[in-house]
């Protein structure tokens, strides 16, 4: 098993059915040895084996016809041009081809999806897709026509979206409908949580994503692959949740692989063993799992029902001067060292908005953000300011250059213990997941799929 830090990608447009997640920050670095691959499948393969003939996915053609609806090439050129350049990834050969396979898989996903939704008479209309589109170009800063001309002008198309939209859509709708009414929480199971939460008081709890590589008739190849996967998340070049959504084969694929807060209990042994080695913003991986491998990324880490600084909510002033085209970078480091010698001299929050003029610095206030909220370098620095201090400048002459002045800081005296609804809802949803994922695996199973 690896273990490494995952590089900050900044800001970046993200839609909701592209949905990209914070990544940490640091440079990658390896901290704990390669795992083996297990022995036992459970299956009866000889130890000695031959194979007959060989399987190579790119020399067949990547047209499916899915129970007589037919997924051409250009579909699966389309989506993954759409998911480069909604990532703002360059893909070299061996990533394109390898993605190509996983967006073929996708896109049957989709369709059987989108099948069993007609079954329990389904319908997702025009309007509904135009509206969720709509609201995916505005993300990207963009009107519908100009995030459509975005995707024509990098090799794919609204029809591309519009269909994932619309497998989105029928999905939901359709567990909405035929899951969700089934799936229920009695009174005393959450009670019984609420007790366990108690008793876990001061235990550490895990805010994990995972991506999820079923083995498979080919071990091997899924260790190799769960272990690509990492090396590409080691090259920063796009977030964790943007490989959750486009190799993981959980059902927590569409929400970038996010399992929310666990604890180590709750978890399968081999991944609680991982998760508590792991830092803030660290991946590990490929960790063998019954069925597959996991990697797992830690989003954050707390104690339960314990008091904890980074909770605290923070009232901030943030200060930002920008770069005109053309500024050298002479002319910006000088320009940088005059803003870090003024606001060293700020005298409280007060001073902040005179400061700003003589240095035409912009000035946002926000009152009701959490230390944890921040990206991790900030945090250690926020817990360690006095009402009135400021952060050293950041950033970048790119994006402008800022810094945080603390203004007041409200501490959080206990741990809160969720609410009954608060924990019916998450049980309800886990369950919901859970027999999402069991249904989608029972259509693949009955699916009859032609390969041309």
């Amino acid at each position: 098993m690896t273990t490494t830090k995952v590089r900050s990608m900044g800001r970046r447009a993200v839609a909701s059915l592209l949905m990209l997640g914070a990544a940490g920050a640091a440079l990658a670095q390896q901290t704990v040895e390669d795992q083996s691959l297990p022995g036992n499948t459970g299956l009866d393969i000889p130890a000695n084996l031959q194979i007959f003939g060989k399987v190579d996915p790119n020399v067949r053609k990547a047209t499916a016809i899915v129970n007589e609806s037919v997924i051409t090439g250009t579909d699966v050129d389309q989506r993954v041009a759409m998911i480069a350049a909604a990532n703002n990834v360059k893909l070299s050969n061996e990533d394109r081809d390898r993605l190509r396979l996983q967006v073929l898989r996708q896109l049957i996903d989709e369709t059987l999806q989108i099948q069993q939704a007609k079954t329990a008479d389904v319908t997702i209309t025009k309007d509904e897709i135009d509206q969720s589109f709509a609201r995916i170009a505005r993300s990207f800063q963009r009107s519908p026509e100009q995030f459509a001309l975005f995707l024509r002008q990098n090799n794919s198309s609204d029809r591309s979206m519009r269909r994932q939209i619309e497998g989105e859509l029928a999905w939901n709708r359709y567990l909405r409908r035929k899951v969700e009414p089934y799936v229920n929480v009695g009174e005393e199971e959450v009670k019984a949580i609420i007790d366990r939460l108690e008793a876990a008081k001061g235990t550490e709890e895990y805010h994990l994503n995972e991506i999820y590589i079923s083995a498979g008739a080919n071990e091997q190849q899924a260790f190799a692959n769960a272990r690509k996967v990492i090396e590409e998340i080691q090259k920063g070049q796009a977030p964790f949740s943007y490989f959750a959504r486009n190799f993981s084969e959980a059902s927590t694929r569409g929400v970038g692989g996010d399992l929310g807060w666990v604890r180590a209990a709750q978890l399968p042994a081999e991944l609680a063993e991982a998760s508590q080695t792991m830092q803030v913003g660290q991946v590990a991986g490929p960790i063998a799992v019954p069925g597959g491998f996991s990697v797992l990324y830690l989003v954050d880490k707390r104690q339960v029902l314990t008091a904890d600084p980074r909770d605290a909510k923070l009232s901030l002033k943030q200060l930002t001067i920008k770069f005109p085209a053309g500024t050298t970078q002479a002319q910006a480091t000088q320009r940088t060292g005059a803003f870090a010698t003024a606001i060293q001299k700020l005298q409280g929050c007060g001073s902040v908005d005179k400061v700003a003029r003589t240095l035409d610095a912009e000035v946002v206030d926000n009152d009701a953000i959490r230390v944890r909220d921040l990206p991790a370098p900030l945090q250690a620095i926020m817990l360690k300011l006095n009402v009135g201090e400021a952060t050293p400048p950041f950033g970048s002459p790119t994006d402008g250059v800022r810094t945080l002045v603390l203004c007041g800081r409200d501490e959080v005296s206990s741990g809160q213990l969720p609410g009954a609804e608060q924990i019916q809802t998450q049980l309800e949803q886990q369950r919901v997941n859970l027999r999402a994922q069991q249904a989608l695996r029972d259509l693949r199973r009955d699916a009859v799929i032609e390969y041309r």
